[in-house]
């Protein structure tokens, strides 16, 4: 990626004086606004609770299994306040990726994906009715989990759950919880298509940087170890530029077009040069999603037969809670494996639904040295296998980080307090929400900051 600056000139305060040109303009600043104005909304409905919740034992849940945190970061901070919002916008997420994923191995979505604005709308649309079932089932998991005393301290965060207890409480939280997490989606839509940036990943950031006062309250905590909360702090740093270094970097392939233009009775030969940009990290955030989802699971399966008994059930359970938790080298071991063998999956699915050999053949667009058709691909799909390892093994450093950073610092909640997945996702978000400004600003003529 190649930079450009004006002499004398910095970036920082090229970004204050964009940002008080886009204020200046009346449509960029009710953009702007009504950003702004969704994720107050937003933070409201993060702190009604659904009935029936018991506080401290809600707490005391969270200080005893850091797993709730990831879920809790999908939930943009309303999982902690058992809400009507704690499912956030993962069941949203989830159905996105299974569509995504079944798109090339189902033929009608296959076709739909074809067929233009038609056709993503159409899939758009099951993806808001695949939502819906999943959000049921996300949600009486958690219910159940905090009504079975998902706690060190054997308190159960809320009662009266399941069917054979009391069904109408129960559905009623469902329902509530499920409408909280389509309400979230028709918000980010609106940010998407009225506001600046994708809103559905500005709520998972609101929910982020709402936790920040939190963290900087642990690290105070923690003044008497400078040394190891300085340490802390320069690798939080050295993540965020890592994260900004791995977004922009890409591979770009050179591109020449020929073309025949009949033009006053003549045909004309057109040709051109461009270049197809292949991003190092294409999945995103995406592999550690499907990672920590995955890995989660067998501890919250395992606690519904962890009764604290002797018998055999119970002591397979008590393997599993203690294997595959946060706390466990194993689980972080696999975390880093199945970071890498994801980014690479999700990666491969992605460039082979953007079919861009044949578009380009389609365009009389060929590399040159290349023959268009199958030895493009050919050539593409192996440039695509060799940068992804570069991608790879950055998200699957950075997913194990916080463990490595309590090792190194050893400080007990360092996994907690430095989540480079929280990390991942604030930064990725911010850049986009950038470059969509800096846009704006470029349609009307003002200078941008991204450089």
């Amino acid at each position: 990626m190649t930079q450009t600056k004006q002499s004398g000139e910095s970036a920082v305060p090229a970004l204050f004086r964009a940002a008080a040109d886009a204020w200046r303009i009346p449509d960029l600043r009710f953009r702007i606004l009504f950003t702004l104005g969704i994720l107050v909304i937003f933070r409201f409905f993060a702190h009604v609770p659904v009935p029936g919740v018991d506080r401290e034992a809600l707490a005391a849940a969270f200080e005893a299994n850091p797993l709730l945190g990831f879920l809790d970061l999908f939930s943009g901070g309303a999982l902690r306040n058992l809400s009507i919002a704690a499912l956030g916008v993962y069941p949203y997420i989830t159905a996105s990726i299974i569509l995504q994923i079944l798109t090339p191995i189902i033929p009608t979505l296959k076709n739909l994906s074809q067929e233009g604005e038609g056709g993503r709308q159409a899939i758009n649309r099951y993806t808001h009715y695949l939502t819906v079932p999943l959000a049921f089932l996300q949600g009486f998991g958690q219910l159940n989990l905090f009504a079975s005393g998902f706690n060190t301290t054997g308190g159960a965060a809320i009662s009266g759950i399941g069917l054979g207890a009391d069904t109408l409480n129960t559905m009623t939280i469902l329902l509530a919880m499920t409408a909280g997490t389509m309400l979230l989606v028709w918000m980010g839509e609106l940010v998407t298509e009225k506001g600046i940036g994708n809103g559905i990943s500005l709520i998972i950031f609101a929910g982020i940087v709402s936790t920040l006062p939190q963290v900087a309250g642990q690290l105070w905590l923690l003044r008497d170890q400078i040394f190891q909360v300085g340490m802390l702090v320069f690798i939080a740093i050295t993540i965020v530029y890592l994260i900004v270094y791995f977004a922009e970097a890409q591979r770009k392939i050179p591109v020449q077009y020929g073309r025949s233009v009949f033009r006053g009775g003549q045909m004309y030969r057109q040709s051109g040069a461009t270049n197809i940009p292949l991003r190092v990290n294409a999945a995103g955030m995406i592999p550690l999603i499907f990672s920590f989802s995955i890995l989660i699971l067998p501890s919250v399966v395992a606690s519904y037969f962890n009764d604290g008994s002797d018998g055999f059930v119970s002591t397979i359970a008590n393997f599993f809670q203690n294997s595959f938790g946060p706390t466990s080298t194993i689980y972080w071991v696999a975390v880093f494996l199945l970071v890498v063998i994801f980014t690479f999956f999700y990666t491969l699915v992605v460039h082979n639904q953007q079919n861009l050999a044949e578009n380009l053949q389609k365009n009389g667009g060929f590399v040159p040295g290349i023959r268009p058709g199958p030895p493009t691909k050919i050539y593409l799909m192996r440039v695509v296998l060799r940068i992804t390892w570069g991608g790879a093994l950055f998200l699957g450093f950075i997913a194990i980080l916080p463990y490595l950073a309590q090792l190194v610092t050893n400080l007990p909640n360092a996994t907690t307090i430095l989540q480079s997945t929280s990390l991942l996702i604030m930064v990725g978000v911010a850049l986009d929400t950038m470059r969509q400004l800096e846009s704006q600003l470029l349609m009307r003529n003002y200078e941008g900051f991204v450089r």
